[in-house]
């Protein structure tokens, strides 16, 4: 199978790429989706949870208390490191198990995590999706409804653009309308057929 890893900063346009994508008839494994699945009630990842940080993570009718959860590992990196030990492994299993059952020609793994994780592991191609800051920060402003101090502070967290850049085997400026954006993603979309089938 010949997985794209998809990934760019808040704001950058992921989700409209990967929405393009699969009307293209390609399976999009998401890896945000893929962080809730695994911690779902019956789930080992959220026992483990509830088992190092205590029952109050949990709500009262046992799923996870997300609030409570980033309180604790927004206040304490050493909190925070158990619990992406906790979870990281199980996402990159339950990564891989949709990643194996596509049957798509080609994959496409979104992940805004993805170069800062083990999950570049999963993918044989790296597409970021790039956008300038200040459009960032508009679009998420108008998407999410939070200020702008809110969606700069998640900017600075990820990882910087020029970095992620440096790391990308193909390109995608999405700073016009949704039309050049198609436009640049369909004659991707043919490139990564030609390269699946010659796997």
């Amino acid at each position: 199978m010949f997985v794209v890893g998809l990934t760019g900063g808040i704001g950058s346009g992921k989700t409209a790429a990967t929405d393009f994508l699969a009307q293209q008839g390609i399976t999009i494994v998401d890896a945000d989706l893929a962080s809730r699945v695994v911690v779902e009630p019956g789930q080992p990842a959220l026992q483990h949870i509830a088992d190092h940080f205590g029952e109050h993570v949990l709500t009262a009718d046992g799923a996870l208390d997300r609030r409570a959860l980033r309180e604790i590992v927004f206040a304490d990196a050493d909190a925070l490191k158990v619990l992406e030990g906790i979870t990281h492994p199980a996402i990159g299993e339950e990564l891989k198990r949709q990643i194996a059952a596509s049957e798509s020609t080609y994959t496409v793994l979104v992940s805004p995590l993805l170069l800062e994780t083990s999950q570049k592991a999963l993918v044989d191609r790296i597409l970021v999706i790039d956008a300038p800051a200040e459009l960032q920060v508009k679009r998420a402003m108008e998407r999410d409804h939070v200020p702008e101090e809110q969606v700069a502070a998640i900017i600075k967290a990820q990882m910087e653009r020029t970095k992620r850049l440096d790391q990308a085997d193909d390109v995608v400026e999405n700073h016009g309308s949704l039309q050049v954006l198609h436009e640049q993603l369909a004659s991707l979309h043919q490139r990564y057929l030609e390269m699946a089938n010659v796997l």
